[in-house]
């Protein structure tokens, strides 16, 4: 286990969740685009749309970050929060960095007040699946998710 220090992001962060983003976009196989990672993860953070965190490794360098995305549940009556956004930078996986970032995105939801987090990820991803159950995440078996993509 790596020391991992996590805190609020500032936007002197910006440019390296930007990098961060992007290598989580590519994991999504989505198309490497270093400027749309800049602008979106700047627009989130300037407009307040998101909380985004990040993990620092002994040296201080950013390994890792988390985006989450106030809402509410309506069933519930309550605010929650969307973790959507979750990446560890591949040279520091296994060192307990998406740990440190969960524990401390949920400290944050308590303390906000959010009646809980919600969070999806590929059915795939095996490890970020066994990290989550193991910090007591439980998967829906009830509820399926759809998505419609919209043509601008």
């Amino acid at each position: 286990m790596m020391s991992i220090r996590t805190r609020d992001a500032s936007h002197d962060d910006l440019p390296h969740i930007a990098k961060l983003f992007d290598l989580y976009r590519q994991f999504y196989e989505q198309a490497p685009d270093a400027e749309l990672a800049r602008s979106f993860v700047e627009q989130r953070f300037l407009n307040r749309e998101s909380r985004q965190l990040v993990a620092e490794n002994a040296a201080g360098e950013i390994v890792g970050f988390s985006q989450l995305y106030p809402s509410f549940c309506s069933v519930e009556a309550a605010p929650i929060y969307v973790l959507y956004d979750l990446f560890v930078a591949p040279d520091a996986r296994q060192g307990g960095v998406g740990r440190a970032l969960l524990l401390a995105a949920e400290a944050l939801a308590r303390m906000e007040g959010k009646a809980r987090m919600d969070l999806t990820t590929a059915k795939t991803n095996l490890v970020a699946q066994s990290l989550y159950e193991s910090l007591g995440w439980t998967r829906d078996e009830v509820f399926h998710t759809y998505s419609r993509h919209l043509a601008p």
